[in-house]
């Protein structure tokens, strides 16, 4: 497997309690997100490096970069439609023009001098942005914010064939560390995260991003 893993523990003590953070695993040329489905989509996509066949262009698809949001929505791998988890390399520079391009899916009033500026904002962009709590190993709510961006349009079709890099099928560590969820965690091993930082002052303040330092 090619992502870099290390304990659970280990982690959780070196990321922020609160606040809106993307963690991800990342590098100067790429960074991990992952997605989850169903089996026909998620083979294709580990066997050719590219979502095709099945695959809906037609509809918005949404990317993960925090491994633990993944296995919360897709129930460790064991939810229906999302037994094939991927872990997909994307372009660096893609992942921060999608970054660039995100439109809140809710009202955020200190961006927008008003509600119909944001749904104007919203209807013509091809990528949605969302703040959801994260979530412990076992499922409970935590203080922190875990991103998702939801892909439509070009950018979902360049996403799709253009700006991965890897795609690799996980869903075999998933489930094996699924049943190290029990005991507290102890043994539980998960992809290595730290926050990834942004370093462009006006996607900051659009995304509302936290301040943190190692």
């Amino acid at each position: 497997m090619r992502l870099i893993t290390e304990p659970y523990l280990t982690q959780v003590s070196n990321w922020p309690k609160n606040g809106r953070h993307i963690l991800a695993q990342y590098d100067d040329h790429s960074i991990v997100v992952y997605q989850a489905y169903r089996p026909a989509i998620g083979n294709f996509a580990a066997t050719y490096g590219y979502f095709g066949d099945e695959f809906s262009f037609d509809r918005m698809s949404w990317i993960k970069p925090n491994f633990l949001w993944m296995m919360y929505r897709s129930r460790w791998g064991t939810e229906t439609g999302q037994e094939v988890v991927l872990a997909i390399w994307v372009k660096r520079s893609a992942f921060d023009e999608i970054l660039a391009a995100a439109v809140d899916s809710s009202y955020v009033p200190e961006l927008y001098p008003n509600k119909s500026a944001w749904q104007k904002a919203l209807k013509h962009s091809q990528v949605r942005l969302q703040w959801d709590p994260d979530h412990h190993p076992s499922g409970t709510k935590l203080e922190r914010r875990a991103i998702q961006l939801g892909l439509r349009g070009q950018v979902l079709a360049a996403y799709a064939k253009d700006w991965i890099v890897n795609i690799e099928d996980i869903s075999d560590f998933v489930q094996k560390q699924r049943q190290n969820i029990k005991s507290e965690c102890t043994e539980l091993i998960t992809p290595r995260e730290t926050v990834y930082c942004v370093f462009d002052t006006e996607i900051q303040k659009k995304l509302r991003l936290s301040a943190w330092t190692e």
